[in-house]
């Protein structure tokens, strides 16, 4: 599980077997969600708060392209 960055508690990260589109778990206390980067998108949420969600989805939006360089070079992919 790569750890792209933990910004305020919240782990950003992506498993190694991981499949397109280019998208982003965020876990805290036990709680998680997962979001596509481009566009910005809510997929699953277990038991992230409606302010935390606002706040990862601002986060990924400020590090959009932090995320996906790891992506794309962890899985060796040309942009």
């Amino acid at each position: 599980m790569p750890t792209i960055f933990i910004l305020f508690g919240f782990r950003f990260m992506f498993y190694a077997n991981e499949h397109t589109p280019i998208h982003v778990h965020v876990t805290k206390a036990g709680a998680s969600a997962k979001f596509t980067v481009s566009p910005v998108l809510l997929i699953e949420n277990h038991g992230m708060k409606p302010n935390e969600i606002k706040l990862i989805e601002s986060i990924i939006e400020e590090n959009r392209e932090t995320i996906s360089e790891h992506w794309n070079t962890f899985f060796n992919r040309i942009k």
